[in-house]
């Protein structure tokens, strides 16, 4: 298959080529579409094959949802079977933007999209291409991030081309993500439509839109435990990155935790028996300031007073490890303030919660 590689901005200029990947999707193929968070590779959310490509082409567990990304809020009750009022409160407060809602779904989605569950994850993005993109191509897209299964999720239409040139139709490049971390998703199926709920609403998955901005629009809501703990093998996910090892370099990554001095003074040193052992060894640090470190690669991703410029640079700084060809990779701990549970669940699901306390 050839793989057609497009640039766009939103310039008026644009609107063919926009209009030319919904058209791939409306006749069952895929495209790769930018968004605020990371790149979305795109199928038909509402038929089967489309659904099975997506899972074909990232070599994805069909048991892994797929987010269903909108560009209308009347469109969420043709596959919602019930939207609860703190959703309504929610989507009036954070869309479009990075956060994903699940609900009871309506048997216009396809199991293929849902991993077989009965819930359905939905996102209505910030990004005007990814907007516009949606529009063209019927309303209703399934998206999960553009990479093959298990890697780094891409944040630029040129990683996207690495791991998906010759799977599917079409790359819209937008130019790089500007959050870099995947939507906050947050499961309300057990909720009622009424002003209660049956069940808290559980976070899945954190991420930019934060435990503490959504306790400021409808009050208590908790984390699921597979967040920040292994889950168990036997877990059916009900959405994505919640059982499979995810986000994840080729070279082996392991966290290093604990009193900062003590962390860079580990990290010295099992860097140096590494390469003394005769392996290419990177290091993720954060802040700018030299600590010593000696390896074949030194990445200082950000600082903790920029969380966002670390979010931003965490996936592209392990495709770098890639690039060089790294073994081994340490990395600081980076629980910050305001994104520190979402970073860290990244690092976390890519380390395979392999976890060095110092």
């Amino acid at each position: 298959m050839n793989t057609e590689y497009i640039r766009v901005d939103n310039n008026k200029s644009c609107n063919e080529y926009i209009k030319r990947a919904g058209e791939i999707i409306r006749q069952g193929g895929l495209v790769a579409f930018p968004t605020e968070t990371v790149y979305g590779l795109g199928g038909d959310a509402l038929n089967r094959a489309s659904a099975r490509k997506i899972y074909e082409a990232k070599g994805r567990p069909s048991d892994n949802p797929l987010i269903v990304h909108i560009a209308s809020l009347d469109d969420l009750p043709r596959i919602a079977e019930s939207v609860p009022e703190s959703a309504c409160r929610l989507a009036e407060r954070f869309w479009p933007g990075p956060l994903t809602m699940i609900f009871k779904k309506k048997d216009t989605v396809p199991e293929e999209t849902t991993g077989g569950l009965k819930t359905v994850a939905v996102r209505m993005p910030g990004h005007e291409t990814a907007l516009s993109f949606i529009r063209a191509a019927g309303g209703f897209v399934a998206a999960p991030s553009a990479n093959r299964s298990g890697r780094p999720s891409p944040t630029t239409g040129e990683r996207v081309l690495e791991d998906m040139n010759g799977r599917i139709e079409m790359i819209l490049d937008g130019g790089p993500s500007q959050i870099g971390l995947e939507s906050t998703i947050l499961d309300l199926s057990g909720c009622s439509t009424g002003n209660g709920a049956d069940e808290p609403p559980m976070i899945l998955r954190p991420g930019y839109v934060t435990e503490e901005m959504l306790r400021e629009v409808i009050g208590g809501v908790r984390y699921d435990r597979t967040v920040f703990e292994k889950a168990d093998a036997g877990l059916r996910p009900k959405a994505p990155g919640m059982k499979y090892r995810h986000y994840a370099p080729f070279g082996t990554l392991r966290i290093v935790k604990g009193d900062r001095d003590a962390v860079i003074s580990y990290i010295r040193e099992a860097a140096q028996e590494a390469r003394a052992a005769g392996k290419r060894v990177g290091i993720l640090a954060c802040d700018t300031e030299d600590k010593g470190y000696e390896a074949d690669l030194v990445l200082r991703i950000g600082s903790l007073s920029d969380e966002a410029e670390i979010a931003r640079s965490l996936y592209e700084s392990f495709r770098t490890c890639d690039d060089q060809k790294i073994d081994l990779i340490y990395s600081e701990e980076f629980m910050t303030k305001r994104l520190g549970h979402a970073i860290m669940n990244r690092l976390l699901k890519a380390a395979g919660h392999e976890v060095i306390e110092v």
